[in-house]
């Protein structure tokens, strides 16, 4: 992973903004937030970034000007929060799809010390699921679709609670008062996340195909067609516009799945299908819950633990995916990521 220190942050949070900047422009924006760093620093800073690929240079001499590369986009530090507060038309984001992004997370994007916090987890869940018995390895399971089923709805503004999500997948039994859909939308969680469980090796590689098996089992019977989308599509509260040509769009996920499967980490596997799945929002509806499910694919797949996103902050989620879409900053989610890892390691014991 690429190592910043708290310096170079506040550097790339000046390129973050996009555009083109020489030594002076960024040592003029320094002093103007009240740093007394010498101009001798900045250059040196910006060589180094440079040299580290987070910064593209262009230009010779004193004409020598920098700008934000893919891979420095992925590590700069965003409070998610404060971005998104701000109106959508008068945010510094990019408003189109970066087609440089996807060949950048073929980067480490865990440090050390995450990858070893996930390693410690997954040793936690493995140990877990050898040690229950089936029935509560049933049971376990039963627990886990439900939350599972709950959440990843709710994220996607489903009204139903756990309560009422548990009383429809164990005695279905719809909760009045609720839009029948979104009984269906949680039903269909439950029966994608079954084909999922009974088809893991067929997830250890990741294809077109295989995404759009499990979207199509989440999108059955809620008025969205399957398939790749051919029509132009917004994200609400955002200005980023996603591909709008099924020829764009089948490229994207072909890279994307070339990246997913060229990186040997479960947890890297998945935090690119969670992201890279909802940024190029291939269908017409449905995108952010075949992600998920996706994710919990290869995890699966690769002896690691699914998420169920339980005990998540709904706001914390969209702002971190809202990030990613219009500045390509990784922390935010990432964050959320390995909350929920470590979280469902010491929750469930699901296989």
């Amino acid at each position: 992973m690429i190592k910043l220190a708290q310096n170079q942050q506040i550097i790339l949070s000046i390129f973050i903004k996009g555009g083109y900047f020489s030594s002076s422009d960024v040592h003029s924006e320094l002093l103007e937030k009240g740093s007394n760093v010498s101009l001798i620093t900045i250059k040196r800073e910006l060589s180094e970034l440079k040299n580290m690929s987070v910064l593209e240079m262009s230009g010779a001499g004193r004409s020598v000007k920098y700008t934000i590369s893919a891979l420095g986009r992925l590590f700069v530090t965003v409070n998610a929060k404060e971005y998104c507060a701000v109106e959508p038309d008068r945010r510094f984001g990019l408003p189109g799809y970066n087609f440089e992004l996807f060949n950048a997370f073929g980067a480490n994007i865990f440090s050390e010390s995450e990858m070893k916090e996930l390693d410690v987890a997954t040793k936690e869940y493995q140990k877990n699921i050898t040690a229950r018995s089936e029935t509560l390895t049933e049971k376990e399971l039963e627990r886990f679709v439900i939350e599972l089923s709950w959440k990843s709805s709710k994220i996607e503004g489903n009204t139903y609670t756990l309560l009422d999500t548990e009383k429809l997948i164990m005695d279905g039994i719809e909760a009045s008062g609720h839009d029948k859909l979104e009984a269906k939308m949680i039903l269909n969680h439950k029966e994608a996340f079954k084909f999922i469980r009974e088809n893991i090796i067929h997830f250890e590689k990741l294809t077109l195909a295989k995404i759009e098996e499990v979207h199509k089992i989440l999108v059955k019977d809620l008025n969205v067609n399957h398939g790749l989308r051919e029509k132009a599509v917004g994200v609400t509260g955002s200005m980023f516009r996603p591909l709008d040509t099924v020829y764009q769009i089948r490229e994207a996920i072909e890279i994307l799945c070339s990246v997913i499967n060229k990186v040997s980490s479960p947890y890297q596997k998945a935090l690119v299908a969670l992201l890279g799945l909802s940024y190029v929002q291939p269908f017409e509806d449905g995108n952010k819950r075949t992600s998920r499910l996706i994710a919990n694919a290869l995890l699966l797949a690769h002896n690691a633990s699914p998420l169920s996103y339980r005990s998540v902050d709904e706001n914390e989620y969209r702002e971190a995916v809202l990030v990613f879409y219009e500045l390509n900053s990784i922390i935010a989610f990432k964050k959320v990521f390995i909350e929920q890892y470590i979280f469902a390691t010491k929750n469930y014991a699901v296989k």
